[in-house]
């Protein structure tokens, strides 16, 4: 079987690039995604509540609304968030090197890494582009889950930035739901679809293992009272 990862010679973790066959499968799959995306009716629940925040973000998103969290990267999100652009952490393997190439032509840039592999290199290349002020986009279930379980790395990185984390989920009755570990949702056309917002939410900067952890808790805590299925 062919490895998901390169690992060079100290410890490097590379990772994989797409073959012929899935760069084709990209190429399918974009415009057939602009055009679904253009018709869903989408709406913001208690959008005018939403406080603005200036400077980068930390959006948290499970991994099972990642098809609608794409088009909830709009307006809205510009004005309540605003920031130079946004990146998006993605497994190092190959299925995210398939997302990452989704992603690309949507202007939305890759971090590839996660919370089990090649997890402190991301989080220094996050850091990184937070600092030229792109906020980030992180499914803390993901890669491999368990589903609705917040992994520590998304509070790692609100930790060494300082920046908040805004809690972000979506629902619609009209979808398909895939037979995958998180369950993928992908809405059907024209359906109406109610993007969520949680309250900012930070980490300080000298907290402890302990207390991160009460963190994370709070945090899992706050995305599933904005998650519906």
């Amino acid at each position: 079987m062919e490895p998901s990862l390169n690992q060079k010679s100290g410890g490097l973790v590379v990772p994989r690039q797409l073959s012929w066959r899935r760069k084709a499968a990209v190429a399918v799959a974009v415009p057939l995604a602009r055009l679904l995306m253009k018709t869903w009716r989408c709406h913001w629940k208690d959008a005018d509540l939403c406080p603005v925040v200036p400077g980068p973000v930390i959006f948290c998103t499970w991994h099972n609304r990642l098809a609608l969290a794409m088009s909830a990267h709009g307006d809205f999100v510009r004005e309540k968030w605003p920031s130079a652009g946004l990146s998006a952490m993605v497994s190092a393997s190959r299925d995210g090197a398939f997302l990452a190439s989704l992603l690309e032509p949507f202007g939305v840039v890759a971090i590839r890494g996660s919370t089990s592999r090649r997890g402190p290199q991301a989080l220094l290349e996050a850091t990184s582009w937070m600092e030229k002020n792109y906020s980030v986009a992180i499914t803390p279930d993901g890669p491999r889950g368990p589903a609705y379980k917040v992994q520590e790395g998304i509070i790692h990185l609100a930790q060494l930035t300082g920046r908040p984390i805004i809690p972000v989920s979506n629902y619609t009755r009209r979808k398909i739901t895939c037979q995958s570990w998180d369950k993928f949702q992908i809405p059907l056309p024209f359906a109406f679809c109610e993007l969520r917002w949680g309250r900012p939410f930070r980490v300080p900067r000298d907290a402890t293992a302990e207390v991160r952890e009460q963190l994370r808790l709070e945090l899992e805590k706050a995305m599933m009272a904005i998650t519906t299925d």
